[in-house]
């Protein structure tokens, strides 16, 4: 382990890439030294006295993880980080911490190349920040295997994940191990915007794990007069995966007014896409207990979909109604900029008629009531919104019911059994549009020759065909005209 190396070789490349400036080295080199427990030495300087890297690095193109990685070896050994996965972890992102400017900072120089150059280059200066930091997690996402399969509903992407890390048995015996806190639970969950800076939690500690979150920033932003913050996602699923979340720690809700959220998000950033996952059980996304979305600028499967057919609201002759070719049922509607009000009412009537719509020929129940009267709803959409080159308004809604019964107790529209040895969890936003998030355990099975990659995107696409309420049979056809006929 060698300080004086690794130390100077994150202060030049922070400089280089725009971290710390030139007059703030020494002080950045402090910072460093005192993350990993040391009180020297001094560092490599170059003939003008500034702080050089090491002669055998080429600075530019450096893997940042990697060097957080050495450092946080550094801090083992001085006693001041575990000697876990997670403890290093935790090290390496107080490190990075160190040198990141204040998250006031962050957002006035987003706000002034947002206002010189537009939002497209804005997001483009803070998403390489991010990983210049290595808060998105380059080197761990390039591990991901990614292939493409050809299926009836075109090309399907598929992933297997690899990126997020493994539990290291330490901790999770010290989880087991940890009590239970008394304290009120800080930061409330992982989406929070009290995360930004956050130390982190080992797993023995009282309130439980928590992810160390120094080098996150987080970028105010405005959605139904509301404030809300932009951050990027650390173990991204495709290209510059941002997350939006409400400044209030509240539960995840699909409708009119959120859908609204959508469409001031895509005003501002009509380079991307943004959705939400459904708010209920089974069909919603891993974190309900947030309200929050997820974007990007990536165009997915669901996207390049053909027409399948097309139909109209009386009520809203603006709007444009299809439904698309694709294994889940989902409704397009697309209107001109103008008609921005209209095309949310319209949305809003399609949610609201099916929030409310049974059809137990196919298979569709709405809600359910307790022995008291309380409504347990199984019905919701998944949206997603674009703003199109023309300037119109895109907007998805997959139509989604989450009922279970003896022979699908995880859910009627939910990855049956045949198809677990693949997929068993939730169908979230990311792969209702045609990008699957496959578990580490497939490569093996790739590698052993057990499953081939076209297997894999085949019983993929059967998973999404589990997941739409309308199928693609006589009966499916008949059904969903008959909703579509009551709009």
């Amino acid at each position: 382990m060698d300080v004086r190396r690794d130390a100077s070789t994150l202060i030049a490349y922070s400089v280089e890439k725009g971290i710390v400036d030139s007059p703030d080295e020494d002080w950045a080199y402090n910072r460093v030294l005192e993350a990993v427990g040391a009180l020297g030495p001094a560092p490599l300087r170059g003939e003008d006295g500034s702080i050089r890297a090491s002669e055998d690095v080429a600075v530019a193109d450096f893997p940042i993880m990697g060097l957080l990685g050495r450092l946080a070896d550094v801090a083992v050994a001085n006693g001041v980080a575990a000697d876990t996965a997670q403890g290093r972890d935790i090290a390496a992102m107080r490190i990075a911490g160190a040198l990141m400017p204040r998250p006031s900072e962050i957002a006035h120089r987003f706000k002034m190349i947002e206002f010189e150059s537009g939002s497209a280059a804005a997001t483009d200066w803070f998403y390489e920040l991010c990983c210049n930091v290595g808060y998105v997690r380059r080197e761990a996402i390039a591990k991901n295997v990614a292939w493409t399969t050809p299926t009836r509903w075109g090309e399907l992407e598929i992933t297997i994940n690899k990126s997020k890390p493994e539990k290291d048995p330490r901790d999770i015996a010290a989880a087991g191990c940890a009590g239970s806190a008394n304290d009120e639970k800080y930061p409330e969950c992982q989406l929070c915007m009290q995360n930004e800076g956050y130390a982190g939690r080992m797993a023995s500690s009282g309130m439980g794990q928590h992810p160390a979150r120094q080098n996150l920033r987080i970028v105010p932003i405005e959605l139904g007069g509301e404030r809300w913050g932009m951050q990027y996602s650390p173990y991204a699923y495709f290209e510059e995966h941002c997350i939006a979340m409400s400044r209030e720690h509240r539960l995840m809700h699909v409708d009119q007014e959120n859908m609204g959220r959508l469409l001031d998000f895509v005003d501002r950033f009509p380079h991307y896409f943004v959705g939400s996952n459904a708010d209920i059980p089974i069909v919603g996304g891993s974190i309900l207990s947030h309200d929050h979305f997820q974007g990007g600028r990536h165009t997915f499967p669901l996207m390049k979909a053909a027409v399948s057919e097309s139909f109209s609201m009386a009520n809203y002759p603006q709007v444009t109604c299809e439904v698309l070719e694709w294994p889940l049922t989902v409704l397009r509607l697309t209107a001109p900029e103008a008609s921005r009000a209209e095309l949310l009412d319209a949305a809003g009537h399609v949610f609201s008629a099916w929030d409310v719509w049974s059809d137990e020929s196919v298979g569709i129940v709405c809600e359910e009531f307790d022995e008291a009267g309380v409504r347990t709803r199984h019905n919701t959409v998944t949206p997603v919104a674009r703003k199109l080159e023309d300037g119109r308004y895109e907007l998805l809604l997959a139509l989604r019911c989450n009922i279970t019964s003896e022979e699908h107790p995880l859910g009627v529209f939910h990855p049956h059994e045949d198809k677990w040895h693949v997929k068993k969890e939730n169908i979230g936003l990311i792969e209702v549009m045609g990008l699957a998030i496959l578990p580490p355990r497939l490569e093996a099975e790739l590698d052993a020759g057990r499953l081939s990659k076209d297997e894999i995107g085949r019983v993929f696409a059967g998973v999404l065909e589990d997941a739409g309420v309308y199928k693609w049979d006589e009966s499916g056809r008949a059904a969903l005209r008959r909703f579509l006929a009551s709009l």
